[in-house]
């Protein structure tokens, strides 16, 4: 009887032990990155009212858990640092995380070509195009500036007071981690000279819905008026929204394809729109970077047995329902028509040339660097005579990729009947000659799923898609 009153007793202790332990969310580990030139919110769990202290580097900052043990503090904002440095946090108990640096922390997200794993880059075949390809990579990444966080589904829903959740760019835990987050973040580091860390959320075959909150459906005026599909919500509470607030810099979307198997269009597009502002509002700043990745070409038009399911103009219409997003701020997206050996393969290589491109949209627009990031943009178009011109934004050095004419441009009158028209490039623009069709009205380009232009600026960045009449282009969001 009195051995099991002690350990009744015992129980009762350890219990509330357990209660008044400090607990921090998964996302805070050793290795981590803290963000570099911002305050830094350092939060977790504790008993209520429990004095938390912080300290780190030459700060020390104290608090007390609320009510329902939450709590948080902030870090004054601090300069890079690539030496690692200790991280305590102490209250009723003592948690201390080792080997904490101080760089720029980046969130990307999406489905499977974001979760296209570092290990399958040794496996792929040599790709067809440039003369670049990171076979050994996995093998001798060795960067101690270069920090991963890969989150799985459950992982962060409840603390397991393990911190292993981070780890440098090398070994078991490089090979499980996305190659397109991976890439993005090496290229930072290499320029920016300061350590990098990444995040990775994705599942995949995801469509959109599952990764913004269902209330941002609800507040929607164009999303409140269709039906829910795609589980909204699902992954957000999981995924994204226990990261919060933990300081970044930006994020990187690479997500797209299941919607385009539904047919999806201007539906994406508020949903998309959804998804940027609900992450900029979870961490309290509107003017976070987001940059996407335009779809690249596949046979979306065929099913597994070759019958046509959709028209093969579905891919381009997605990709000008994405591009509509680039009216919030501080938004950019890259272009992937050349990053394709074959139009069947919905998941292509390249994945380093992806992360490339996404690295030079920061370095441009977030770290201010010198570095050309935009392939040539369609600006407008004049009839003249016989011909068409099209000028572009991004067009320095407008130039074919193979030395070869210019080609997929397209042409129509008001009957919508488009036919393929001979290109040339005089002074950084496209000329086109109407001859043969006087009541020209309209200029397409690239307007098929399995398209891949040779159109590139000075930088070899890709011209984009586009159509010159579009019944999106009044929209405003």
């Amino acid at each position: 009887m009195m051995k099991g009153l002690i350990v009744y007793i015992l129980l009762i202790l350890s219990g509330l032990q357990l209660r008044a332990a400090v607990v921090l969310p998964n996302i805070f580990a050793h290795h981590m990155v803290l963000q570099r030139e911002q305050p830094v919110p350092i939060f977790g769990t504790a008993a209520p009212a429990e004095t938390i202290t912080v300290s780190f580097q030459n700060q020390q900052v104290q608090t007390q858990a609320d009510a329902s043990g939450k709590w948080k503090v902030l870090l004054r904002p601090m300069k890079a640092n690539s030496i690692g440095q200790t991280l305590h946090i102490s209250g009723e108990n003592s948690i201390i995380l080792h080997d904490v640096l101080v760089g720029e922390v980046w969130l990307c997200s999406g489905q499977s070509n974001m979760e296209y794993q570092m290990r399958k880059i040794a496996k792929e075949k040599v790709p067809l195009k440039g003369n670049y390809h990171p076979k050994q990579e996995l093998k001798e990444a060795h960067n101690p500036n270069l920090r991963i966080f890969l989150v799985r589904r459950k992982f962060l829903a409840k603390p397991d007071g393990k911190y292993e959740g981070w780890a440098l760019a090398q070994d078991s835990a490089l090979s499980q981690f996305s190659a397109p987050a991976y890439f993005f973040g090496k290229k930072l580091q290499e320029e920016l000279k300061v350590p990098v860390g990444i995040i990775t959320a994705a599942v995949s075959g995801s469509r959109i819905e599952p990764w913004f909150a269902e209330e941002y459906w609800n507040s929607s005026a164009y999303l409140k008026n269709i039906p829910k599909t795609g589980d909204p919500g699902k992954f957000y509470p999981l995924m994204i929204e226990p990261l919060a607030p933990y300081a970044i810099r930006g994020f990187i979307w690479y997500q797209g394809e299941s919607n385009v198997f539904l047919q999806e269009n201007l539906s994406y597009t508020y949903k998309m729109k959804a998804l940027i502002e609900n992450w900029r509002q979870l961490w309290h700043k509107p003017d976070m970077p987001f940059y996407f990745t335009q779809i690249a070409p596949f046979n979306y038009s065929l099913d597994e047995k070759g019958q046509v399911r959709m028209a093969t103009t579905v891919l381009p219409e997605f990709r000008e329902a994405q591009d509509l997003v680039l009216q919030l701020p501080h938004t950019a997206r890259i272009v992937t028509t050349d990053l394709v050996d074959h139009v069947n393969d919905l998941h292509p290589n390249y994945k380093w040339e992806v992360g490339r491109r996404y690295a030079l949209k920061a370095l441009k627009y977030v770290y201010k660097k010198n570095v050309i990031a935009d392939g040539p943009e369609f600006k407008s178009v004049t009839f003249k005579d016989s011909q068409i011109i099209l000028k572009f934004n991004h067009a320095e050095g407008l130039k074919s990729a193979d030395g070869k004419p210019p080609r997929l441009f397209e042409i129509a009158g008001d009957d919508d009947i488009f036919h393929p028209v001979s290109a040339r490039i005089e002074h950084n623009r496209i000329i086109l000659s109407t001859m043969g069709h006087p009541k020209v009205r309209q200029v397409r380009f690239a307007w098929d799923e399995a398209a891949q232009p040779n159109l590139v600026n000075a930088a070899g960045l890709p011209a984009a898609p586009f159509r010159t009449v579009s019944p999106l282009k009044s929209i405003k969001l």
